[in-house]
């Protein structure tokens, strides 16, 4: 199993977690997903999470932020949570993390902890 597949694996062993993907920013173009309800479409969420990050880092930069760095990004709807984490890459690359999580079983602290572990594992 590569590491994007264990990545995956990992993110989905997350209390609540219903689907992840990992996504190529520039692009938009998920690079690996995984889901466990068929009536839910990672690649789809993983898209409209690019614009949402895009949207973000450039809000951080025009508003005089710009030293900052985004560590997640929280969407809270009535059943899930979405939770996105842009990922540091050495290598340049501009990369995130997509969570959907169920809001009547996750934890979002143990979440996004995970998520932050998950990300040191990623060599991508």
């Amino acid at each position: 199993m590569n590491r994007v597949d264990q990545a995956l694996k990992d993110a989905m062993a997350i209390d609540g977690a219903l689907g992840v993907a990992l996504v190529d920013l520039e692009s938009g173009m998920a690079l690996g997903t995984r889901t466990t309800v068929t009536t839910l479409d990672p690649i789809l969420a993983a898209a409209g999470h690019t614009d949402i990050v895009r949207a973000t880092q450039q809000a951080v930069t025009v508003t005089g932020l710009g030293t900052e760095t985004i560590e997640d990004i929280l969407i809270s709807l009535t059943a899930q949570y979405h939770l996105i984490r842009p990922l540091r890459r050495s290598n340049g690359s501009r990369l995130f993390l997509s969570l959907l999580l169920d809001r009547t079983r996750a934890n979002l602290a143990m979440a996004r902890h995970h998520l932050h572990r998950i990300e040191t594992g990623l060599d991508v």
